[in-house]
Formats: structure tokens, C-alpha cells, sequence
């Protein structure tokens, strides 16, 4: 059975519209789910630990008594990596050791210099001290958020990584906890939803205060993090996963067709599009599309995502679909073509870029070391994956020599005087010298 995907071209009299039209997402948010979400973070604010715990309850079907019964200790974590099959376990290292080796190039440094009168000036680089990390749970689990989130973390110098996991039913997912040992975590509690990006947030008499949340999550916690922005950092509101493909046609078209699938398999609202010069390759993709649709054991969701939201675009050569490409600014870019690297100079926008046939956008998403958590819904075009500068921040340094109070002071108080701030003026004056 064919898949209704969309076929349009650059070449099209109303092309910008079909575009416009595909890329088309409502980002704003759901009233009621804001409104039940302002109300569990008021309350979580409120009462803490016993609000935490009885939405936990109410969400999650958990008999504890107390918040403390649902920490997993340091030893369960260790044991749920020790109790993995061999084969799981050896990959989840090979990943973990990857993305921290990749990530520690991105580590900042502090540096100064001192001008001619003595005055230094320059950086300080400090880590964050506590860092709360989300992760969905259940059966929906993913072990590689886990790396993605926490070995950054610990790479920029976080003292303190706070896990928080549902478990519904009590289930829980043991790929999950040995991330979280392998990662280094230090605390997992067995909590989820707005109320944990609540006790998060404000803390509880549990659960400790954290400086910044990240981790992906559902509508719930995606609105929470939005409410508590500005009390603690976060990282990013992620909308549905995207990929781009621009290839020159001679990739295999089922490769390029399972790499489509990728992204659509993650959800309904996820976006696979396809941009080649090549219009019997884009014929050749549909057919490949048609053909391994029906052994995907979520073909239901792919077929979704393809029909409402995919696209095989047709581009007059490919310096055109570099244009296009920037100002989609995907989350995903794969470069399926000779000499990738040189292409990718022309990309300006894009969250990962993916180069050469034989790059799948799956590597990065588990083991090739850069960062899964990327920017999407077209903020490529102003933000970056999530790294370890993510969870560093900087203080500027500056110590002005007596020398230099006498050039700067001058320099200030003029300023100050032409914004009508007379103490900032004066202040800079009073370690004016007299003149001789």
C-alpha cells in the first residue's frame, strides 16, 4: 500500500506556500494542560514532600509512604548494570565512553590578561552546582538520554546529579538505572511528571533543590519546565524530532528510506523530508517507503508522520537545497552525498549534521559521542546541542589598577553624567587622583 506523501518541487509556481505549509507546527501550548500544571507546581511549592507523594500515587499507582522509599540507592543502580546481559552492557559502555571523550573537547577554561597599567581583566569558568536530569520511564525508556544528559554534566564539574524517573506500576527500567551508574548519577527518585520538575525546581524536604532541569518529557513536563524557567535554569522545550536528508541520488534509496523512517517512528508529529535534484531517486525513495513500510513494528506512527508531516522535495541543484536547508533548520541534517564536508560549509542552521552515506542519523543518537539533544522547531537557527558548556557558566573578571581607575574613572563618569546616573559618576570620581 502506498504511502500519500507529499511530491512537490522548487520549480512549483507556489512553492513557499507548500513549504510554509509543511512546516507548519502549533507550538502553543495546551490551556488545560498549563492550567493542571500551574496547579501541581503551587501546590508541590506548598507542601512538598506530601504533594509529591500524592501525585506520585495518584499518577504512578505507587504504595510508598514516604518520598524516601522511592530513591533507588547507589547499590540498586550498580546491580541493575551488573545484572545486564553482556552484550547490553558493553554497549551502553562503548556509548558512554564516546560521548564522554567527545565531550570533554568542549570543556571552557578560565583566562585573563593585564593591560600596560596594571588592570586585569578577564574570565572565570565555574560549574553549576547541582543539576536536576528528567527521564521519561516505564516501557517508554531511553538509557541514552541518561549519557546525553549526564555525562556532560559530570565532564563540566556538576557536584550533584539528581535523576528523576517514573516508574508506573512500580516498573522499573533496568537499562535506565545502569545508565544512570555508568553516568555517574548520584540520587535517582522515583518520580515523574510536572510534580517532579516541581520538587526539582523548589525543592522538598526529600528532594533537593537543583540549579538548572534538563531532559526531555511529555506536555506535562515540557510545561512545567516553561513555569519554572527563571527560579532554575533549563535546558530546552523540545517539540517533535526532525529529519532532513539532501541527497545527491546516488545513495541506495533504502538506506535513505529506513533513515526517513527513523525520525517518523518516534511519533505522529515527527518530520522526515527528503531534498534531492534528482527526481527519479525521489520515485525510487517512494518506492522504497512503500516497500519496508509494512515490516516496521511501528508502522501505524511512521505512516502517520509521513503523510501529515513528510515531504519528498524536488531541488534544482543541490547549492539550492543548502538554501532550503537553512531555513528549515533542522534538528537532524544528514548530507548523503560526495564530499559531505565541503557541503557543509554552506549550512548555517542546523542542530547535528550527519556526512557521507554511511553516517545514519541512529549513530548519533546512541554512540558516535556528539549530543542527542538538539534544537527543534527551526531554533537551529539561534541555539545549540545540549554540551558541556550547558552546565558551566562564566564571571567576568576585572581589577583595575590605580593607573587605570584614572583613564577608566574619567571615561565612566562621563557616561554616567549622560544618563543622568549622578552617584555612578561619582563613585568612579572619588578614585580620581587631584589634578597636580
Amino acid at each position: 500500500m502506498s504511502i500519500n506523501i507529499r511530491r512537490f518541487s522548487t520549480s512549483d509556481s507556489d512553492f513557499d506556500a507548500k513549504l510554509q505549509a509543511l512546516l507548519a507546527f502549533e507550538t502553543a501550548q495546551d490551556d488545560s494542560v498549563d492550567e493542571v500544571v500551574a496547579g501541581i507546581l503551587k501546590d508541590v511549592k506548598k507542601r512538598g514532600d506530601a504533594a509529591v507523594l500524592e501525585y506520585t500515587q495518584r499518577f504512578d499507582k505507587t504504595s510508598a509512604s514516604t518520598l524516601s522509599e522511592l530513591e533507588i540507592s547507589k547499590q540498586d543502580l550498580h546491580e541493575a548494570l551488573k545484572a545486564l546481559p553482556a552484550d547490553q552492557r558493553a554497549a551502553l559502555q562503548v556509548a558512554a565512553d564516546r560521548v564522554r571523550i567527545y565531550h570533554e573537547k568542549q570543556l571552557m577554561s578560565s583566562w585573563s590578561y593585564e593591560e600596560q597599567d596594571g588592570t586585569l581583566l578577564g574570565q572565570q569558568v565555574t560549574s553549576l552546582d547541582r543539576v536536576g536530569l528528567y527521564v521519561p520511564g516505564g516501557k517508554a525508556a531511553y538509557p541514552s538520554s541518561v549519557l546525553m544528559n549526564a555525562i556532560p554534566a559530570k565532564v563540566a564539574g556538576v557536584k550533584e546529579l539528581i535523576m528523576v524517573v517514573p516508574t508506573p506500576n512500580g516498573e522499573r527500567n533496568q537499562l535506565v538505572l545502569a545508565a544512570a551508574a555508568i553516568s555517574g548519577v548520584d540520587r535517582v527518585f522515583c518520580i515523574g511528571g510536572a510534580q517532579a520538575v516541581g520538587a526539582l525546581a523548589y525543592g522538598t524536604q526529600t528532594v533537593p533543590q537543583v540549579d538548572k532541569v534538563v531532559g526531555p518529557g511529555n506536555a506535562y513536563v515540557a510545561a512545567a519546565k516553561r513555569r519554572v524557567f527563571g527560579v532554575v535554569g533549563i535546558d530546552m522545550v523540545a517539540g517533535p524530532s526532525e529529519i532532513l536528508v539532501i541527497c545527491d541520488g546516488k545513495t541506495n534509496p533504502d538506506w535513505v528510506a529506513m533513515d526517513l523512517f527513523s525520525q517518523a517512528e518516534h511519533d505522529e508529529l515527527a518530520q522526515a523530508i527528503l531534498l534531492s535534484p534528482d527526481a527519479d531517486f525521489l520515485q525510487s525513495v517512494q518506492a522504497s517507503i512503500d516497500k519496508l513500510l509494512a515490516d516496521m513494528p511501528r508502522k501505524d506512527i511512521i505512516r502517520t508522520a509521513l503523510t501529515d508531516r513528510g515531504a519528498l522535495i524536488q531541488v534544482r541543484d543541490l547549492a539550492e537545497a543548502a538554501k532550503i536547508c537553512n531555513y528549515i533548520a533542522p534538528e537532524h541534517l544528514e548530507l548523503s552525498m560526495d564530499d559531505p564536508l565541503a557541503f557543509s560549509l554552506s549550512i548555517k542552521h542546523a542542530g547535528a549534521i550527519f556526512m557521507g552515506r554511511n553516517t545514519c542519523e541512529a549513530l548519533g543518537d546512541y554512540c558516535a559521542g556528539p549530543n542527542h539533544v538538539l534544537p527543534t522547531s527551526r531554533t537551529a537557527r539561534f541555539s545549540s546541542p545540549l554540551g558541556v558548556y550547558d552546565f558551566q557558566k562564566r564571571s567576568s573578571l576585572i581589577m583595575v589598577s590605580e593607573a587605570g581607575a584614572q583613564t577608566l574613572g574619567k571615561v565612566a563618569a562621563t557616561l554616567a553624567y549622560g544618563e543622568g546616573l549622578q552617584a555612578h559618576a561619582r563613585s568612579a570620581e572619588f578614585r580620581l587622583k587631584p589634578s597636580k
